[in-house]
């Protein structure tokens, strides 16, 4: 049975009391996008489910990635074709569950004389790519000549130009994509809080049955009991390992980077798929609203992932790469509007020396003391991994206490929140009706769905919630409230990094504007003069943080 209730700080404080009272059949560490999903799959079974996260909801890699929900392509060069075609399906299926949030998006991929990739390769790989999708992608391929190609994105580079194709993925809002899955967990009954932070495990008989951890917020201490814990940290995996004794690491970590700029210097309509001409990997140009995002690096990064940052020679390798194909660009560093960069928890391979061959697929592990880790994956295929992981724990509850083995969920079937309808226009024109401009319909509707009208209604019942949060910006106000009552953000950065995205899409990052959304915030979350103090200054470090890369620039 669904659960219609408020998702805020009170819901936080209400459900970490009820984890601390009562043992939980399956305690989730980790709210990225496998440990929302593995939630989601096991509350939608009956199973008493809690998910904790030391941050935000896709406050690691899975509200940082490239946006993408695709088949992959290039991993058609490494023979992977089971994961092209799980993917694939799973392409499929977001699209149809949550369609506000993952949505068709045509790619480029140009051929230049000289280039790693011939012609042919490229038009047998579409040919493949399309058949392992069974021909149900949103369009079949088309290979290009260099004068359609030209026509479709004029500020290609001419020289060289061979021709090229077109095809079809999906394009996503990855952080709101993870929200909602946490959203949909707590709507089955599961119990979910951010900034909780596991300090240790305590074993008993040799199984881990106790969790210790600490609410950051208000510094309190907890002990959680489960049956059945499940390690979903991703970056962050084999630090928990270690906690209950696991021995050696299972992770290789790469860095992926990437960098907006403004799409008029680019002018490109559609997304580029295009082998970097320094390394010859592919890599992407991707449409962001006014902006485009160019990814992604892929270096193999031993730093502390909540310490990744985006480094001058990061930038230079994206920007010299976007500038070779759109050579009127000219892209220097003091063009870039923000950038954003994460770990990559994938499992460990010897055999691949290049971090860009390492599998994406992904690992279940089980510890000695019973501890269930989740390893690697694709943001593409989540759902599938949660509910193999969820099969795996209704088993091991099965052999606990001998309850009925949970029947699969039907997680491909039930739309996420705001995903009720395919017809988005319908939403935007009743947005519109209601005096907003087309812009901010569109906006309200991509972000929230059939979600959008409880984002209207706080607008039309206070004038002031109706303005926007930065002029020349679709957001606003009452997306603030509506993400503090019903989204549960905590902080500034959840406001304006993973809920509304002004951190990335505005220059100047809303730094003008920070002081209101915190004034605002403090008077939802009740926070005095110190706390709206630190908030700002925690929101200018993470903007610190991501445009460091200049300060290397200046050495």
């Amino acid at each position: 049975m669904l659960v219609d209730s408020p998702f805020s700080q009170a819901t936080r404080t209400e459900n970490l009391a009820a984890i601390a009272a009562d043992p939980v059949d399956l305690l989730v560490i980790g709210a990225g996008i496998n440990g929302a999903g593995i939630a989601r799959d096991a509350a939608m079974r009956g199973i008493r489910t809690a998910l904790i996260d030391k941050g935000d909801f896709g406050g690691g890699t899975s509200g940082r990635s490239s946006k993408l929900i695709h088949g992959g392509l290039r991993y058609l060069e490494m023979g992977n074709l089971g994961l092209v075609f799980e993917a694939s399906r799973e392409r499929r299926t977001l699209m149809r569950i949550a369609p506000h949030l993952v949505w068709p998006r045509s790619f480029i991929f140009p051929i230049h004389s000289g280039g790693r990739l011939p012609k042919w390769k490229l038009a047998a790989g579409l040919m493949l790519y399309d058949l392992l999708a069974l021909f149900r992608n949103v369009r079949r391929h088309r290979m290009l000549g260099k004068q359609r190609m030209r026509r479709a994105e004029p500020n290609l580079r001419s020289r060289g130009l061979k021709g090229g194709g077109r095809y079809y993925d999906a394009q996503c809002d990855d952080a709101r994509l993870t929200l909602a899955n946490v959203r949909s967990a707590h709507e089955h009954g599961a119990l979910v809080a951010n900034y909780v932070v596991v300090d240790d495990f305590e074993p008993a008989d040799g199984r881990v049955r106790r969790v210790r951890a600490t609410d950051r917020v208000t510094n309190s201490s907890y002990t959680f009991r489960a049956k059945v814990v499940v390690n979903a940290t991703g970056p962050w995996s084999d630090e928990l390992r270690a906690k209950d004794g696991s021995s050696g690491p299972v992770l290789r970590r790469t860095k992926g980077v990437h960098v907006a700029v403004p799409r008029k210097r680019l002018g490109n309509t559609e997304a580029i798929a295009l082998t970097s001409p320094i390394d010859g990997r592919v890599m992407f140009v991707v449409p962001w609203g006014d902006l485009s995002y160019i990814g992604t690096t892929d270096t193999d990064d031993l730093t502390d992932p909540d310490l990744v940052r985006a480094t001058a020679e990061d930038v230079i390798y994206l920007l010299r790469s976007a500038n070779a194909l759109f050579p009127e660009a000219r892209l220097q560093p003091a063009d870039i509007v923000s950038t954003w960069a994460s770990i990559r928890p994938m499992v460990a391979c010897a055999e691949a020396k290049d971090p860009s061959a390492v599998s994406r697929e992904h690992r279940i592990l089980e510890s000695e003391s019973g501890i269930v880790s989740v390893i690697g994956g694709k943001l593409t295929t989540y759902r599938a991994v949660a509910e193999e992981a969820v099969n795996l724990v209704a088993a091991k509850l099965h052999k606990i206490d001998g309850r009925r083995i949970a029947g699969r969920a039907p997680t491909d079937k039930d739309p996420l929140p705001g995903g009720a309808t395919q017809d988005l226009d319908v939403l935007m024109k009743d947005i519109t009706r209601e005096g907003f401009s087309r812009e901010t319909a569109e906006h309200l509707v991509r972000a929230y769905g059939t979600e959008s009208a409880a984002v209207v209604n706080l607008a039309q019942s206070d004038p002031d919630l109706a303005d926007a949060i930065v002029k020349g910006h679709p957001a606003i106000r009452a997306e603030l409230v509506h993400a503090i009552r019903r989204e549960m953000a905590m902080t500034l950065s959840d406001l304006l990094i993973r809920r509304t995205h002004l951190f990335y899409e505005v220059l100047g990052h809303a730094v003008p504007e920070a002081p209101s959304v915190v004034d605002l915030a403090a008077r939802e979350l009740g926070w005095d003069a110190g706390r709206k103090a630190s908030e700002l200054a925690a929101y200018l470090q993470e903007i610190q943080d991501g445009m460091a890369f200049r300060d290397d620039l200046r050495v």
